[in-house]
């Protein structure tokens, strides 16, 4: 680009260099867009503040000013005793109380240690008693509250030195610097740590409040830890330090209840992660069992379970009664079929923690699917149906198929899809069934497309199912937001389904007879088993206690299923 034409000469402000930039440049501007785009910028009284304070601060700095005293604070006490002295008028009692004023005292210390400019810190003086022989030594002193120290130590069997074994993120040694894995500790106040118990000097440790000194000989120099992938984890099990013998330091270990969203700060360590709550108040990280570890050994604790001898339940299998409900609303069929799944698959999984990530349903997204699961008996059916009632427009749910012949009053893909018995078994050996049964000979079941039928006319499908087909449905593809539905005691059971009936099958024929405290304590039991062996599957778990609040529970949460964040397998976010 050619040279610009003579301008202002070197000594002229910056503010009055850019006002004559423009006409310097008209010459090599064409565009007449940008010749507006250039007059807007350099008219813009934003720029010509931005440019008045720079000349401001170039002329400040090169005045050099300095303080006219360095020890404001001290001239200020000064002040006060001589006005003490004097008879006290309004402005003397002013003044006094003003200079006595926190804020005023704490704006004087901070100019007088700008203008002594004295920033760097005040370091304990060496200790007197070092030997020239000993080796090089680290004098540590950290300024600590009722935190915990948030470092663990160990004991070398062999040598008896006390070393660090752990630094925890977050905790004061970690926001310190100084303190690293590998340290050697001699002395912690002064005092020589020779002949101690590590829990001895953690419990000197913990007793110790404000400035605290150690003389550590510096371990050997690794490389810094690579940076860690950031992990979240949603918990599958309840943890309390407390009662894991395990554990190698119980204070530094960290409680969690299970759905709780972890974040994991550190893995270097293969069986002690270190992690902390995700929104918590505390900074400093805690120990958790690593996944590796709990998995190995809650199979252990399952398969010495699984040696011990067990009871044989001589009570027959409970039948799954599934009522399919029409656009009004009514009940229009009934089918009872045994689930034909197995168990094996989900018995030999061990919980223990899922990565997850934060997902919010973008607009015009399909509706994540909503799952309902619950013993029999507990009100699933009456749940489905009032938010069916509630809003036919956003909430719809899936039609059956059946290899039954389609009786005279039926239409196909009303009541249910008919097709023959051959394509239905085919299509179950193509996995293309959520889950299905059979019934007076004949298959009854709910497809995978029935479910994608729903969500293509951006509708919130709602599905109930036996909770070990949860597995299937934990998908990418249905992003599934699970409700258990769980019944109160059984004292309001008898109070609220007093005038509750029971289907009973009967040869070729069904009859219904009222609940009994037994079906009662079925529906408990069952719940109490769906809970235990599938409960790290619920995002939300709702007691029928009452269904009218249990219906408004329901409603609010799936309302911030649409509109909020949650956490979801990290797989559900992955393109």
């Amino acid at each position: 680009m050619p040279a610009l034409a003579t301008g202002p000469g070197p000594d002229t402000g910056l503010y009055e260099l850019l006002s004559v930039l423009p006409s310097q440049l008209q010459m090599y501007i064409k565009s007449t867009e940008d010749r507006s785009f250039l007059h807007t910028m350099f008219s813009s009284r934003g720029l010509h503040s931005l440019v008045k304070i720079h000349e401001e601060l170039q002329h400040y700095k090169e005045r050099c000013p300095a303080p006219v005293v360095d020890s404001a604070g001290a001239l200020a006490e000064g002040v006060s005793e001589e006005l003490q002295t004097k008879p006290l008028s309004a402005d003397i009692t002013e003044l006094l109380k003003l200079l006595s004023k926190p804020h005023v005292k704490s704006l004087l210390s901070v100019h007088d240690t700008v203008a002594q400019k004295s920033y760097d810190p005040q370091l304990p003086p060496l200790p007197d008693d070092i030997d020239d022989d000993e080796d090089s030594v680290k004098i540590i002193r950290l300024v600590k509250n009722k935190e915990p120290l948030g470092a663990t130590i160990k004991k070398d069997e062999k040598t008896g030195a006390i070393t660090i074994a752990r630094i925890m993120k977050g905790g004061a040694a970690d926001r310190s610097g100084l303190i690293h894995v590998g340290d050697e500790l001699k002395e912690v106040n002064g005092s020589s740590v020779e002949g101690k118990k590590p829990e001895d000097i953690i419990q000197i440790l913990s007793q110790s409040e404000g400035a605290i000194t150690f003389k550590v000989v510096p371990g050997p120099e690794s490389e810094g830890p690579a940076s860690e992938h950031k992990m979240y984890v949603k918990a599958l099990f309840d943890y309390d330090p407390e009662e894991d013998k395990a554990i190698p330091c119980k204070e530094a270990g960290m409680n969690f209840r299970k759905g709780d969203v972890l974040w994991v700060m550190s893995q270097q360590d293969a069986t002690w992660w270190q992690a902390k709550i995700e929104g918590g108040a505390n900074p400093r990280a805690g120990l958790i069992p690593s996944k590796h570890f709990q998995e190995r050994r809650l199979a252990l604790r399952q398969t010495t379970s699984n040696t011990q001898p067990q009871k044989v339940s001589r009570k027959p299998s409970v039948l799954r009664r599934s009522f399919r409900l029409s656009k009004r609303g009514k009940k229009t069929n009934k089918s009872m079929y045994e689930c034909k799944k197995s168990d094996q698959y989900d018995t030999a999984d061990v919980p223990t923690y899922e990565e997850v990530a934060p997902y919010c349903r973008a607009h015009g997204a399909k509706h994540r699917l909503v799952v309902l699961v619950g013993p029999t008996g507990v009100g699933l059916n009456e749940l489905k149906r009032k938010l069916l009632i509630s809003d036919p427009q956003h909430f719809s749910v899936t039609i059956p198929h059946t290899s039954r012949a389609k009786r005279n009053q039926e239409s196909d893909g009303v009541e249910y899809h008919f097709i023959s018995k051959n394509l239905f078994e085919t299509d179950l050996h193509n996995n293309k069934f959520v889950e299905y049964g059979e019934y007076k000979g004949n298959y009854y079941g709910t497809s995978l497309d029935s479910v994608r039928s729903v969500l293509t006319k951006n509708k919130v499908c709602l599905l109930d199912v036996q909770p070990h087909s949860l597995k299937h449905l934990r998908t990418a593809e249905f992003k599934p937001f699970v409700v258990f539905v769980k019944p109160p005691s059984i004292e309001r059971l008898r109070e609220t389904r007093r005038n509750a009936q029971t289907i009973s099958g009967k040869g070729d024929r069904d009859s219904s007879r009222p609940l009994t405290d037994e079906d009662f304590q079925e529906t408990i039991t069952s719940a109490q088993q769906m809970e235990d062996q599938y409960g790290h599957l619920f995002d939300l778990v709702i007691v029928n206690d009452e269904l009218a609040r249990a219906f408004g529970e329901l409603s609010q949460a799936l309302k911030k299923v649409e509109t909020e964040m949650h956490w979801v397998p990290v797989s559900w976010t992955q393109s």
